[in-house]
């Protein structure tokens, strides 16, 4: 009897899985007074968010609602009782949580992928903002209850995308609401870099530039006996190397990394290039070289990822800075870093 007792007692200890909560329940008052409406479109695919097993505890992540639209609506509304004139859309389009070996590592960690984006509506046509597109790591040594770190960062990345959302530089091309759900396709049609079967030589000083492929006029690169880029000059003058996004030599791309130059290939989601976390973390150089520490913070990343700010060589990563070199994509409309891994 004593036997069968502690069976139900452990199974129902199993079966009484704990549930972290994805809070929205921090201020996301628009503080210029701009925005009139935030509403939420849910295009997952699968609404299950997913269970992280950590070291001491496992949990399954849920919001504190099924119905997100409303959830979002009412956390607005809540914060912003003066209104502008300025309606947003937000597309949700992944959030995961899942446990992960990724190649060469020991550790198992948990990750959250999450991809949203914003979009100014105006008269039923739609104008893209800004989106965050990638995934975050916890490690148990670093983060001791990883559903619980995961769960706060990805409240984190609601909250400040949602108020940068509010002033970022809004794109001019327009989408279709028929084109809404497939907004990434219909964008790259304006990208040349993206499209055109060869790269146009030269010097890039950013994000923007590179995709529309106009190289600075003037500007060429010198290289060693080895073939390695060593310096750049604007006609006569040399430029620091801090200041450049690639550039282009033999019809191949090279983008800047704390590191140096790594080349960069094109597959099917865009340009991309191989990388770590841990390498493109190091923070911004003195003179030509990068040094430092690592990065870290939402906020950097989110508005470092802006189309005018390809100028920074520094990738803001939040959540465990690993080792694993994959492939690291450069997200088509903001040029932020997307890891898959």
């Amino acid at each position: 009897m004593k036997k069968v007792l502690l069976f139900l007692i452990f199974s129902a200890l199993l079966s009484a899985q704990k549930a972290e909560i994805i809070k929205l329940d921090q201020n996301i008052k628009d503080k210029k007074g701009l925005t009139r409406s935030l509403t939420l479109i849910d295009n997952r695919m699968d609404k299950t968010i997913g269970t992280i097993i950590g070291k001491k505890e496992t949990a399954e992540i849920k919001f504190d609602t099924e119905d997100l639209k409303s959830h979002f609506e009412n956390w607005f509304s809540q914060d912003n009782k003066v209104k502008g004139n300025n309606d947003i859309t937000l597309i949700l389009e992944e959030l995961k949580f899942y446990n992960e070996q990724d190649p060469g590592q020991k550790e198992v960690f948990g990750k959250a992928k999450i991809k949203i984006a914003s979009f100014l509506k105006r008269n039923d046509k739609y104008y893209f903002i800004n989106r965050f597109e990638n995934v975050i790591v916890s490690d148990s040594k670093n983060n001791g209850n990883m559903p619980k770190f995961l769960a706060q960062q990805i409240s984190t990345v609601f909250l400040e995308f949602i108020k940068a959302s509010y002033s970022n530089i809004v794109s001019g091309a327009m989408i279709p609401e028929n084109e809404l759900s497939n907004y990434t396709a219909y964008l790259n049609k304006n990208f040349k870099a993206y499209n055109e079967p060869q790269l146009k030589e030269g010097v890039y000083k950013n994000f923007k530039s590179f995709y529309e492929q106009k190289p600075e006029p003037g500007y060429s690169i010198i290289k060693n006996r080895k073939g390695k880029l060593v310096n750049v000059k604007d006609r006569d003058f040399s430029v620091p190397l801090s200041e450049i996004y690639c550039y282009v030599d033999s019809g191949k791309a090279y983008r800047a990394i704390p590191l140096g130059f790594v080349e960069m290939s094109k597959g099917n989601r865009g340009f991309y290039i191989i990388s770590s976390r841990a390498q493109l973390a190091i923070q911004k150089m003195t003179g030509g070289m990068m040094v430092g520490a690592l990065a870290g913070g939402v906020v950097g990343a989110l508005v470092g990822g802006a189309i005018d700010s390809g100028t920074s060589h520094t990738a803001v990563i939040n959540g465990a800075k690993t080792a694993t070199s994959t492939k690291v994509y450069i997200d088509s409309l903001t040029g932020a870093y997307v890891f898959e891994k």
